[in-house]
């Protein structure tokens, strides 16, 4: 990525490069988070693949692990297709209707409200904490 033959077929192609640190994976959370999943697979593979048929082979079972099977706890314990296709909504509502009668059933067992079972409206890997543009801050970065 330093050379300018690279740095210069990134710029025709509108591709910004970064220059992060080494471990440092803060520039697709989305992606560095799907690297970590592929990577601690049990079939992740200890040597290179001998073909390339071979890598998209294994390529297309994890993608369609990770999307039909993975339940992903950043979406509420359901997978990315169920998702995609809005029934997630009922799960939910039947998961609400499980937690309210068992804490109806036994309510000391319950120090506060039940777990959030809302539809999301967006993913979010990492909440971070909004920066407001103020004439305060934009004068401290100057």
């Amino acid at each position: 990525m330093k050379s300018t033959t690279m740095l210069a077929k990134l710029q025709d192609l509108g591709v910004m490069p970064s220059f992060s640190r080494p471990s440092v994976s803060n520039d697709n959370p989305f992606l560095e988070s799907l690297f970590r999943t592929m990577k601690y697979r049990p079939e992740y593979p200890e040597k290179p693949f001998k073909t390339l048929f071979d890598a998209r082979v294994w390529a297309n079972r994890f993608v369609h692990w990770y999307n039909k099977e993975h339940l992903h706890s950043s979406r509420r314990f359901v997978t990315p297709e169920i998702r995609h296709t809005g029934e997630d909504i009922e799960i939910f509502s039947k998961r609400r209707d499980v937690y309210l009668k068992a804490k109806s059933k036994n309510p000391e067992r319950w120090s506060g409200q039940i777990r959030n079972w809302n539809p999301d409206t967006e993913v979010i890997l990492k909440k971070f904490k909004k920066f407001k543009k103020s004439s305060e801050n934009i004068n401290k970065a100057a």
